[in-house]
């Protein structure tokens, strides 16, 4: 005890408690290090466990490191306009040689996308997410983007496309995003849209087909085909089909589609278990908006499998995802019936 008092330490009670005069401080690469103000002196040991410690992930996003004058590190907190010469990851540290934690799953339900992507880099990574002005892809965009991803928003209303923009720059000057108009629902829309992202000599990263329409009255596209279908697929395979040897060539690179646990209540088989494709763009009569959409949540489903399959071997993945049930977003927006079941739920469904 003495020894302790003649060092300051037996004011603290907690052994992580720093005693009077000392500092805790991190270098640009993350160690933790201690400043002892009364001797003048830094140490990488805790004055009190002896403990070597380094800051665990990057920054939380909208902050930034700076160096002022004499080389010393700050941070720059640009959501709430401040800067402090405190680490915000020292909340975070962990032990030198941590013992290796036993697994177990590290995301669940309640986790957002920014938790997920705390402390990556995304810089230099090219992202392009369809439907992205709303909902799951305008969340997507803006997680991926405020941690460095070059972002592009591929949008069928241009003047919401860049509202999106707006609002995400709002959250991060400095964040790399952008509006390119595409609309599913038209296959020559589609092709422009691969023609001008391919002008723009960029590689593609991560491509992920986000967009959808969910209970709307039967109507054909100017394509000839059902609305739903080609809008939640086939646009997106046809997307998919002009941009792959941009993916390839960017390797590694993924696909992800945006599919539904739906996909499980219908078939698209007829009788003799062949593929019907009446089923996939059906008529007037036969239509049906919930069937319609499940069937081509199903063909997102097949389509990330298969194209998973040929084309893994050259450096480009595809999954398909399942957002959560009942998630609420902009998708029930076509029928009020769907509006007030979605409305009913939200009390006990996941937020955006």
């Amino acid at each position: 005890m003495a020894a302790l008092k003649y060092a300051g330490l037996e004011d603290t009670d907690s052994e992580e408690e720093l005693p009077p005069g000392w500092e805790e401080r991190t270098t640009r690469g993350g160690w933790v290090y201690y400043a002892n103000h009364l001797e003048e002196k830094t140490q990488w040991e805790h004055p009190k466990s002896g403990k070597r410690k380094r800051v665990a992930g990057g920054l939380p996003y909208g902050w930034e490191q700076e160096t002022d004058e004499n080389g010393q590190v700050y941070f720059v907190d640009h959501i709430n306009k401040r800067t402090t010469y405190l680490d915000p990851r020292l909340a975070f540290t962990v032990e030198d040689n941590p013992v290796k934690p036993t697994t177990r799953q590290k995301y669940d339900g309640n986790s957002t996308a920014m938790e997920i992507l705390q402390g990556r880099d995304l810089s230099g990574k090219v992202v392009i997410i369809t439907g992205a002005n709303s909902g799951i892809g305008f969340e997507t965009a803006k997680s991926l983007a405020l941690h460095g991803a070059h972002v592009i928003l591929a949008c069928r209303n241009a003047s919401r496309g860049n509202d999106a923009v707006q609002r995400i720059l709002v959250e991060w000057h400095k964040a790399k995003v952008e509006a390119m108009t595409l609309d599913l629902a038209s296959l020559q829309s589609v092709q422009h849209f691969a023609e001008a992202f391919k002008s723009k000599n960029l590689p593609l990263h991560i491509l992920i087909c986000n967009a959808a329409v969910f209970g709307v009255p039967w109507h054909l596209t100017e394509d000839d085909l059902e609305s739903t279908f080609q809008v939640n697929h086939l646009g997106h395979f046809y997307l998919v089909q002009l941009l792959e040897d941009v993916l390839r060539q960017s390797s590694p690179a993924r696909v992800v589609v945006v599919s539904s646990e739906s996909h499980r209540f219908t078939e698209i088989k007829d009788s003799s278990g062949k593929l019907d494709f009446s089923l996939l763009s059906p008529s007037k009569k036969d239509y049906w908006a919930m069937l319609a959409y499940n069937r081509s949540k199903l063909c997102n489903i097949l389509f990330s499998n298969e194209l998973n399959r040929r084309l893994s071997p050259h450096g480009v993945t595809s999954n398909s995802v399942h957002p959560g049930n009942m998630i609420y977003s902009s998708i029930h927006r076509n029928w009020w019936v769907y509006t007030l079941l979605f409305t009913l739920a939200r009390p006990f469904t996941k937020s955006m």
